[in-house]
C-alpha cells in the first residue's frame, strides 16, 4: 500500500516509526530527521516513497529500533469501564481509555481517529488481550493514525485497575518462586 500523504506532523510521523513523540522531538531538534522543517511552531516531516520519515543514523550507541516498513498490527481501543467508576467515586482523573498496538499499550483521556474504524462486540467471545477480556472494543486498521489525548491536570500512568491486576500477578509470581524453594529444601 502506497500513502499519498507527502507530509506528516510529529504524532503522525511518531505513530508511522512506532517511537514516542518525545523521542521523535528529540531527533528533530538533533537535526536527524532528513528534511523536516518547521512551520510557525510546528514541524512538517517529509515522508519517503514508502510513506515512512527517513532517520539518520547516530554516531553512537545501538541500532535504532524504529519501524522501518508500514505496521501490520490493528490499534484495537478499549475503554475500560472499571476506571471510570473509580474516577467518579474517588474524585480522580486516570486514563480511561485503552490503546493497543501490538505489543505495546499505552493510556490515554481521548483520542482521535483519523480514519475508519468498526466497533466490536463479542460477548461469548471477549478480547483477552485486555486484563479481564473486554467484550466491546474499537478496531482501526494499521494504516491509521490514532492520536492520543491527555487532560492538562489529569492523572497519568496506568488507571487503578491495571495496577492491581499487576500487583496481583506479582504476589502471585513470588509465591510459586517461594513454594518451588520449599520444594527443593525438602528434597536436599
Amino acid at each position: 500500500m502506497v500513502m499519498t500523504l507527502s507530509l506528516a506532523t510529529t504524532t503522525q510521523a511518531a505513530f508511522l516509526l512506532n517511537i514516542s513523540t518525545g523521542r521523535l522531538r528529540f531527533l528533530l531538534n538533533q537535526g536527524r530527521v532528513i528534511g523536516a522543517h518547521k512551520v510557525k511552531r510546528f514541524w512538517k516531516i517529509p515522508l519517503n516513497h514508502r510513506g515512512m520519515p527517513e532517520i539518520k543514523p547516530g554516531r553512537r550507541g545501538p541500532q535504532p529500533t524504529w519501524n522501518k516498513f508500514p505496521r501490520k498490527a490493528k490499534t484495537i481501543v478499549h475503554v475500560l469501564r472499571k476506571t471510570i467508576d473509580y474516577n467518579r467515586d474517588h474524585g480522580t482523573s486516570h486514563p480511561a481509555v485503552a490503546v493497543k498496538v501490538g505489543d505495546k499499550k499505552d493510556y490515554c483521556h481521548a483520542l482521535k481517529i483519523n480514519g475508519p474504524c468498526q466497533i466490536v462486540y463479542q460477548p461469548h467471545n471477549p478480547n483477552k488481550s485486555q486484563a479481564g477480556g473486554a467484550r466491546l472494543w474499537i478496531e482501526v486498521e494499521p494504516e491509521h493514525i490514532v492520536e492520543r489525548k491527555y487532560f492538562v491536570n489529569g492523572d497519568y500512568g496506568p488507571p487503578p485497575e491495571v495496577v492491581q491486576q499487576r500487583a496481583k500477578t506479582k504476589k502471585s509470581k513470588s509465591k510459586k518462586k517461594k513454594s518451588k524453594k520449599k520444594g527443593k529444601n525438602r528434597t536436599s
